[in-house]
């Protein structure tokens, strides 16, 4: 595949895995059990997976069963030492990704992203209510500008301001977020995570660090953290 030239099959396979990707790290569901159990999320991950030209999804076991898949989530995410999550999902809770923000300012920074392609905060029972920074609400949005993305190319657009918005949230948070956790969770002691879980946990820094680079490749390089602001030139680089 020719990565400086984007054409909306390709798009399309990025924003599944973002997708999916979300859909497999969110608190479980019935409905991802039986799709890990029957393979038919697996079929999916490879298809788009092919389509990008990245290696194939191993076949791993699903947990045996809904409740298995539960505890092995809990126990990894959201259960752990003094109340704290061994694993955290949120970015925030990472001293490291905040780079001398504050934990206020960093959320801020990240709901500009939102904000700037209309997103609002979920309320009630639509999401993580009040965490801009966890990592299913920055693979949806992630997913969301592909799409934006696909339908500036079906429509002869350009499709630069979703590549660019892409390409700035990835180097600034997806990236760094998703390798901060895949560290933490290899100095965790095994937790009962479902296997494909697992996996993602280990190729999601790699594979979305592929996806900016070649986003560079297509709209040059992510402004230098100086440039940045929740509210200034970087949102003006996206229209």
């Amino acid at each position: 595949m020719n990565t400086n030239v984007a054409i909306p099959e390709h798009v399309k396979a990025r924003g599944t895995l973002f997708r999916l990707a979300a859909a497999m790290l969110d608190y479980p569901l019935a409905e991802t059990w039986e799709a890990l159990q029957q393979g038919r999320l697996a079929a999916v991950l490879n298809e788009a997976l092919s389509a990008l030209g990245e290696a194939s999804w191993p076949g791993l076991p699903a947990s045996p069963d809904l409740q298995a898949l539960e505890v092995g989530y809990m126990a990894t995410f959201v259960h752990g030492r003094h109340g704290k999550p061994r694993v955290p999902l949120v970015a925030s809770a990472y001293g490291q990704l905040l780079a001398g923000d504050t934990p206020g300012r960093y959320l801020l920074n990240v709901q500009a992203f939102y904000r700037h392609f209309g997103l609002k905060a979920a309320t009630e029972d639509e999401g993580h209510i009040d965490e801009p920074d966890h990592l299913v609400t920055m693979l949806e949005f992630c997913a969301l500008l592909c799409h934006l993305e696909q339908q500036a190319l079906e429509n002869g657009r350009d499709p630069s301001s979703p590549r660019r918005a892409l390409r700035d949230f990835l180097t600034r948070y997806l990236v760094p977020m998703a390798s901060t956790l895949r560290e933490r969770f290899n100095h965790e002691s095994d937790q009962g995570l479902d296997a494909n879980l697992a996996c993602l946990v280990q190729r999601l820094p790699d594979w979305a660090e592929r996806q900016q680079a070649l986003l560079e490749n297509q709209v040059g390089p992510c402004p230098q953290p100086g440039q940045r602001a929740a509210t200034g030139e970087s949102e003006g680089m996206w229209e």
